[in-house]
């Protein structure tokens, strides 16, 4: 298709892929477009690149476009090979460019495509960079939808670069929105639910930070670019995202046994992390707990969290005798997840994930995170080995991640 002109110097440089395309272990039936864009200002820089699928017919085609040595800068946005994918073929032809990226996202970028010996630009949220006529603004979207993503705004032309955020799966080559030849803005409901509605809190985070911007076009990674009735999808994800139902009534139970108070220490943790989601908490040191009271309240609860400390590689008190109680009543639907304290092994805890299992919740473990929300942070089951600073930090981290679970699930 060439380049498709946005606004004076900036450019669509992607893809349309009319394929059924295979993604996230989803058909899309509708095909996609890899959006990619080109500031001709002068310091020439790239938005994202193409899936790696791509990669040689994107970097001939840009080729024909821009002498590839002359771009200074490669911003991406996000590394999954569908936006960073042709980032290696590019950058062995633009070779003095400097790529633009979360401190996460270098990490990945290096690793991934063997980077190592180019040069990094680390974006600081809220943070510019001057491309010469041009000033680009970067926020970073942890978790839209994965840990290093972020969004790139471009301050003159009000032109936001959102990465996955407020795309479209649809293969076309009209490529605006007000141009658009049939529906597709259940397409566009149907994006945000598959794939952002997982990380709610983050969809309300990123949209605090771009509410004072002006928008005149957001220009995302896939599907049309919107230049009509921006702010009617800002609203849309805004009105999908809101917390106030899901967080209504949604409480958490936490249930611990400890020998010398580091377990004790790491639920109160867990308690602060859980307080960000919104959600209502209870929390039970077995040691002085009813357990009749216990047993009624895990039926209240939408979701429990069972920690133990670890004593000749077992459980510790009378957390085993309440696990085995929860044989016994309907768990299906709700989210469960093992936690402790430990200074050897710290076998106990993988006990209690064992009976969680058996007792049919819906475990909340690292497998569980990445397979359903792309998670990919070794929280659950939390082993905390004595009570470390690290280990009570992550156990915050860990409280904070449970109850977007129990948000979302």
């Amino acid at each position: 298709m060439g380049k498709v002109k946005l606004a004076e110097n900036i450019f669509w440089v992607g893809k349309v892929d009319d394929r059924k395309v295979p993604f996230h272990r989803l058909i899309l039936e509708r095909g996609t477009t890899y959006n990619s864009y080109l500031l001709e200002t002068k310091k020439p820089t790239i938005i994202d690149t193409v899936d790696i699928a791509f990669a040689k017919e994107y970097v001939d085609n840009l080729s024909e476009m821009i002498n590839l040595e002359k771009i200074e800068y490669i911003i991406i946005n996000h590394v999954e090979p569908d936006h960073a994918g042709a980032l290696p073929a590019l950058a062995a032809r633009a070779k003095n460019a400097k790529i633009v990226t979360t401190k996460l996202g270098c990490e990945f970028l290096k690793n991934m495509f063997k980077l190592h010996n180019r040069e990094f630009i680390i974006i600081k949220d809220k943070g510019t960079l001057d491309i010469g006529g041009k000033t680009l603004q970067f926020f970073e979207t942890p978790y839209l939808h994965t840990e290093e993503t972020m969004i790139t705004y471009e301050i003159e032309d009000k032109i936001l670069f959102p990465c996955d955020i407020f795309s479209t799966h649809i293969a076309n080559d009209e490529l605006f929105n007000d141009l658009a030849k049939g529906e597709y803005i259940e397409d566009f409901k149907v994006y945000y639910k598959l794939i952002m509605a997982p990380h709610r809190p983050y969809v309300r985070q990123m949209l605090d930070k771009i509410r004072n911007l002006d928008i005149n076009i957001i220009a995302p990674s896939h599907g049309y670019i919107l230049r009509k009735d921006t702010k009617d999808f800002i609203k849309i994800y805004d009105e999908m995202s809101t917390l106030e139902d899901s967080t209504k009534g949604k409480k958490v139970t936490i249930l611990f046994s400890t020998m010398t108070g580091n377990t004790s220490k790491v639920a109160g943790e867990l308690v602060e992390g859980l307080k960000t989601s919104g959600v209502e908490t209870f929390v039970f040191n077995l040691k002085n707990a009813n357990l009749d009271e216990i047993i009624s309240r895990i039926k209240d609860s939408d979701g429990i969290l069972i920690g133990s400390s670890t004593k000749y590689a077992d459980m510790v008190g009378n957390v085993e005798e309440l696990l085995k109680e929860l044989k016994n009543i309907d768990n299906n639907g709700k989210c469960a997840a093992a936690f402790g304290s430990y200074g050897w092994s710290g076998e106990g805890i993988t006990h209690v994930e064992d009976y969680l299992n058996d007792a049919g919740f819906t475990v909340i473990n690292q497998r569980y995170l990445i397979i359903n929300r792309g998670v990919d942070t070794p929280v659950f089951p939390l082993r905390v080995k004595f009570s470390s600073r690290e280990g009570l930090e992550t156990a915050r981290e860990a409280g904070k991640i449970f109850g977007e679970q129990i948000l979302t699930h």
